[in-house]
């Protein structure tokens, strides 16, 4: 079965957000990837939390085919630094992997399938 990683903000520990529509989505995408038969693991990180590690460890569970790195890390410019760390961890653990971009939690899988087709 093919395997993707997303790789994201947890929505429970950003202050200021209200998780739950967050969570929802996240829940929605969850299945979609269901639907497509495809096997989804989620790295929710907090960027004062070693973010690295986390992914690091993710990273070593599974060999994955595509890694999705989400919006809220990528568009939010105090976190740019965080995002070329993360690129370049996935480029250096898992260079087999493909790396895709969602615009929100509910598309995750359309950006992985881009790759996977």
């Amino acid at each position: 079965m093919t395997r993707v990683l997303v790789v994201g903000l947890d929505p429970a520990k950003l202050e200021g957000w209200d998780p739950e529509p967050v969570q929802a989505a996240i829940a929605r995408g969850r299945a979609r990837f269901d639907e497509h038969g495809i096997a989804a693991d989620y790295c929710l990180v907090s960027p004062g939390e070693h973010p690295e590690q986390a992914i690091a460890s993710a990273l070593a569970g599974h060999a994955y085919a595509c890694v999705v790195i989400g919006g809220g890390i990528r568009t939010h410019e105090p976190l740019v630094e965080l995002f070329e760390r993360i690129l370049d961890l996935v480029r250096r653990q898992a260079p087999a992997a493909a790396i895709a971009f969602n615009s929100s939690p509910e598309d995750c899988v359309d950006a992985a399938l881009r790759w996977l087709r």
